[in-house]
């Protein structure tokens, strides 16, 4: 049980010192990685996150979470060249649900290997054994100047685009058929990119509010219990596929990038992220570690300055 803390948080933009509510208030089975939250025709939450065949939450109210089984409980034997094991964990799953139907992309992989993949999947339910296959979306290999994982599917009007990237040169981009889900052609746009901290930068996720995209990352290192240093960076452009800076002018693909989110008393490693309308506004879903392990955390972002700030 993650229950709400008062917190202080320093706000990148302004440098006052702002109460925070975080990370929410969250019962039930929220021992997860990588989260991402979409809500069906009814009103039901889901949050499907990373491991063996992408585990599948449900709450009727984005507070009581229950853990009702994976997405693919027979395991997902197309992934294994990419896992190099039978059955491996999945990673950093990203749901979209339109016009009736769960729009699922997801990453096979190692740590530290370029040997990587996204796939597609999609379901009318969202429920455990209801997806099916749709293939694989990119790959790369050894070699590559970028890494195919932590996808990220932006809708907008009639565009599909998915972001995607990890380490080496960053955050890239590129165009999906609607009807397909699959990629249009062969550009890559260039996103965001970091050149310290080992290039340390993953888990992009575009988001629209009023006249701008925002792109937010996680920067540095995961997956380490509390030694993670995960932090959560935004940067906004007036296009979808490029020409991104932070709130001090510094373009993303330059190493710019605002804090949104990062270590704070209890809180360790907040990253993973995505962002989600409900109807009270914007929700940031994320991950962040205690002395007990990974678990979901949930909060409102307030866009009223111009930039996301965590309430």
């Amino acid at each position: 049980m993650r229950l709400s803390l008062s917190l202080l948080s320093l706000s990148a933009l302004s440098g006052v010192v702002k109460a925070v509510v975080g990370p929410g208030v969250v019962t039930g089975n929220t021992a997860v990685h990588d989260p991402t939250m979409c809500k069906d025709s009814k009103g039901t939450y889901y949050v499907f996150s990373t491991g063996v065949g992408i585990e599948i939450r449900t709450s009727p109210d984005r507070t009581a979470w229950t853990l009702v089984g994976k997405v693919w409980p027979n395991g997902a034997s197309w992934t294994d060249p990419y896992t190099g094991t039978s059955n491996g964990a999945l990673w950093a799953p990203d749901c979209t649900y339109l016009n009736g139907q769960f729009y699922l992309y997801y990453a096979a992989s190692t740590f530290g290997s370029q040997n990587s993949a996204i796939f597609f999947a999609k379901s009318t339910t969202g429920l455990p054994g209801s997806f099916t296959n749709e293939g694989l979306v990119t790959s790369t290999s050894t070699g590559a100047s970028y890494n195919a994982i932590d996808p990220n599917l932006l809708v907008t009007g009639s565009t599909w685009y998915l972001s995607l990237g990890s380490f080496w040169t960053g955050i890239k981009g590129e165009l999906l058929g609607s009807s397909t889900g699959k990629p249009t052609g062969s550009t890559i746009n260039s996103l965001s990119q970091r050149f310290v901290n080992s290039d340390a930068i993953e888990a992009s996720v575009i988001y629209q509010f009023g006249s701008f995209y925002y792109l937010f990352t996680s920067w540095d290192l995961c997956c380490q219990g509390t030694s993670s240093t995960y932090n959560i960076r935004v940067g906004r452009s007036t296009t979808f596929n490029g020409g991104y800076v932070d709130a001090s002018g510094v373009a993303l693909t330059n190493g710019g990038g605002t804090l949104v989110l990062g270590t704070h008393d209890s809180i360790v490693g907040p990253g993973g992220q995505d962002i989600m309308t409900d109807v009270d506004g914007p929700i940031l879903v994320y991950h962040y570690y205690t002395s007990a392990g990974s678990f979901l955390g949930i909060n409102r972002l307030d866009f009223s300055s111009g930039w996301p700030v965590v309430v």
